[in-house]
């Protein structure tokens, strides 16, 4: 029996590495509350990312509240509903109803063509996702919100070193998010960051995820508790300097589906003219979730764990007003993501690319 290959791992640095790290924070004695590490992790990521601004935060969830709560958004927010939870989740946390629009079949994310008879007087942003790191349609994203003065806060907690028409694609909309969990690229464990070119908005973005605080006694004004660690920004340190490294190893195992997977029974997502992607995941759709499932069920025979993801379409989540969006609901109920990590070995592709090919065991339909 195989050693199981499951859908990722995460990255562990050296040991070493990150305790020296950690010893920093014992001969500083500061835990918490923007010290010397975190301000360190900023400056450094503010340089890799070839960005003005960046806050780092607790967790990727929080920057997605922050952003709805600090733009002051009311009512109706336009969004995706091929996404993780939380895009959905947060917008509904702070009081405000999405508007679901349904996604593009060939990129997954938002069908920009659709977003503007969505639009009503309700309307007060558009809440967009870069799935799988894959850019949305930005320009044409850009002329609707400039058209009905609309905010753009993007969703791109899967975007860590994404270039997007030759800069960094954290520098679109009036905010930027990203993720840095445990299963991302880049991570600090748990934690996330926000983004924008809005000095003013800036400002504001930081002092909301302070408490509001302006000094130990004063306050700017209304502010939750978003802060990271010395904890997670000693991680972060540490697997900095190994990025170039791991963004190659997960160009090498996208090769290697590319050029060895049947495309004769799967498709790929297609990804937008002028990105420079970042490997984050490798999703497959299949013809049906009938044959879907049968495929899953032959990969965890040998200890293969896909995911489905993303899965279910967030408009059927229990806490939303169902409307049926045809492809959004299609596309989640037949994709998958294979396994992509630092550290898988080719022979665990050869199992993947056998199980995929030799589809007598799972396809039993026709596209």
């Amino acid at each position: 029996m195989n050693k199981t290959i499951p859908v990722t791992k995460t990255f562990f640095p050296p040991q070493d590495e990150y305790v020296n790290q950690l010893s920093r924070i014992w001969e500083n004695e500061w835990l918490t509350n923007r010290g010397e590490l975190v301000r360190e992790l900023e400056s450094k990521l503010t340089k890799y990312l070839c960005v003005e601004n960046i806050i780092l935060t607790t967790n990727g969830t929080l920057p997605l509240q922050i952003s709805l709560k600090a733009l002051g958004l009311k009512g109706e927010v336009i969004t995706t509903p091929f996404s993780y939870v939380a895009t959905t989740s947060s917008i509904v946390w702070e009081n405000c109803k999405p508007i679901f629009v349904d996604i593009d079949p060939e990129y997954l994310t938002i069908d920009e063509e659709k977003i503007e008879e969505a639009i009503t007087e309700k309307t007060t942003a558009i809440l967009a996702t870069h799935v799988f790191g894959n850019a949305c349609n930005i320009e044409e994203i850009e002329r609707i919100a400039n058209k009905y003065d609309l905010k753009v806060i993007y969703d791109a907690a899967h975007c860590f070193g994404v270039n997007y028409n030759g800069k960094s694609i954290f520098q679109y909309g009036d905010v930027s998010t990203c993720s840095f969990h445990a299963t991302k690229i880049f991570h600090t464990a748990e934690g996330g960051a926000m983004f924008t070119n809005d000095s003013k908005l800036n400002h504001k973005l930081f002092y909301s995820h302070n408490f509001g605080h302006n000094g130990p006694t004063d306050f700017f004004g209304l502010g939750i508790n978003a802060k990271m660690s010395e904890l997670q920004a000693a991680m972060g340190l540490t697997v900095l300097p190994y990025m170039n490294d791991i963004i190659q190893e997960r160009k090498a195992i996208v090769d290697f589906y590319d050029e060895n997977l049947n495309f004769g029974k799967i498709r790929k997502i297609k990804l937008r003219s002028g990105l420079n992607w970042n490997y984050s995941y490798y999703p497959i759709i299949v013809d049906s979730e009938a044959n879907l499932l049968r495929l899953i069920t032959s990969m965890n025979e040998v200890n293969v764990f896909p995911r489905r993801y993303f899965y279910p379409s967030l408009n059927n989540l229990s806490y939303i007003n169902y409307n049926p969006l045809e492809i959004s609901e299609s596309i989640a109920s037949r994709i998958i993501c294979l396994p992509l990590y630092s550290g898988l070995k080719v022979e665990s592709l050869e199992i993947i690319k056998k199980i995929i090919n030799n589809d007598n065991n799972w396809s039993k339909g026709t596209r």
